[in-house]
């Protein structure tokens, strides 16, 4: 496989390229990879890879996450989440609860979990109380949720949804002004469960090259290759170059699952605002398991708005491609790792958060080579 991927290295430096060619990742996973590979510095310097949106406690709305806050610390409750979220700060000033894991501090019984079926068991074993699961993520997550849901789940488990799906943000991306890519690369997670025709959109719409990637080396060396050689041949399709677990149509009995107990509706991103048919949330049979019904006076419209980023955080100018991590105002000084101020700086898919754990330190300095 290394070997593989020498090959396409090689075949990539051979071609006549463009002045400049901007390559967007969507998934965090795929930045992870690129970061650590160390792919910036091994590619010829006129191709730009672009982190994207592909981070879901990056894009998770601040409202969402205040409100799971107050119900933890208001509410006789048990509040479960994905270990991430425990730590993505919300606006409030400081000598305020900001976080989930401040207010764990402060008593709340938070409890992070890995897994859809850590939050069962735990609503199992503590029938004599509520138990909320906070769920935020993409369809990859939302997936074994919507399957725990079609299972059934006891009556004193509920949900406070915040799922969103990835591809009509990358839509949007592309029906703006001034789209900040000339090809896509398509998660390969997300295509394993939707299919990979769901991205057939980006090029037969708007005739952008696009691939669909796995997460090794080679898998993201092989779509670079095959959309840097449709452009130059001027030659746009959808290719597949994760074709072990990807295939055309998906996991049809996952979509199906998905479909028959969350609804596809209009949802905020956070620092972006409102997305069109991007958001999932509990299909009206289940609404008895929405705690948005059960808890509805911590939702506070006041909150809903675009620009919820904390202030001096340029996260959603990461997260639509428009700035390189390291060109937020914030990063490497205020905003580190052991000290978040931005949601891209918590996560391990955030893309702040992975530029510095591949050693970039300041503005105008690419990842390093570690691997």
């Amino acid at each position: 496989m290394l070997s593989n991927a020498k090959q396409l290295l090689g075949k990539i430096r051979d071609l006549s390229l463009p002045e400049t060619v901007r390559i967007m990742n969507v998934c965090g996973g795929h930045e992870r990879s690129i970061s650590m590979a160390g792919l910036r510095t091994a590619l010829p310097q006129n191709i730009e890879l672009i982190p994207g949106p592909g981070c879901p406690v990056c894009i998770c709305p601040e409202e969402d996450i205040y409100q799971a806050i107050q119900i933890a610390i208001h509410e006789n409750v048990v509040l479960v989440a994905f270990g991430d979220m425990l730590r993505v700060p919300v606006n409030v000033p400081k000598a305020a609860i900001r976080t989930l894991e401040q207010a764990k501090a402060a008593g709340a019984d938070i409890r992070p979990i890995a897994s859809p079926t850590e939050a069962l068991k735990i609503a199992k074993a503590n029938p004599e109380k509520k138990v909320v699961f906070f769920v935020a993520g993409f369809e990859t997550t939302c997936a074994p949720v919507a399957a725990m849901l079609a299972e059934g789940i006891p009556e004193n488990l509920l949900l406070l949804m915040s799922g969103r799906l990835t591809w009509p943000a990358v839509s949007m991306l592309l029906e703006s002004d001034t789209p900040a890519f000339d090809a896509l690369i398509a998660p390969g997670h997300v295509a394993t469960i939707m299919g990979s025709e769901e991205w057939r959109f980006v090029v037969e719409r708007h005739h952008i090259p696009a691939a669909v990637a796995g997460f090794t080396t080679e898998s993201l060396l092989a779509a670079t290759y095959s959309v840097l050689r449709q452009i130059i041949e001027k030659n746009v399709f959808l290719d597949n170059c994760y074709t072990e677990v990807v295939k055309p149509q998906g996991n049809l009995i996952a979509q199906q699952l998905l479909r028959s107990t969350l609804d596809i509706v209009d949802a905020p991103w956070r620092g972006i605002g409102i997305i069109p048919q991007s958001g999932l949330e509990l299909t009206e049979k289940l609404a008895a398991h929405n705690a948005r019904n059960h808890f509805p006076v911590y939702a506070e419209e006041a909150r809903k708005k675009a620009g919820a980023m904390p202030p001096g955080c340029d996260c959603a100018k990461v997260v639509l491609g428009k700035i390189k991590p390291n060109q937020c105002r914030l990063f490497g000084e205020a905003c580190v790792p052991r000290n978040p101020v931005g949601p891209c700086m918590v996560s391990d898919e955030g893309a702040c958060r992975i530029w510095w754990a591949s050693g970039v330190r300041q503005d105008g300095v690419e990842p390093l080579t570690i691997a």
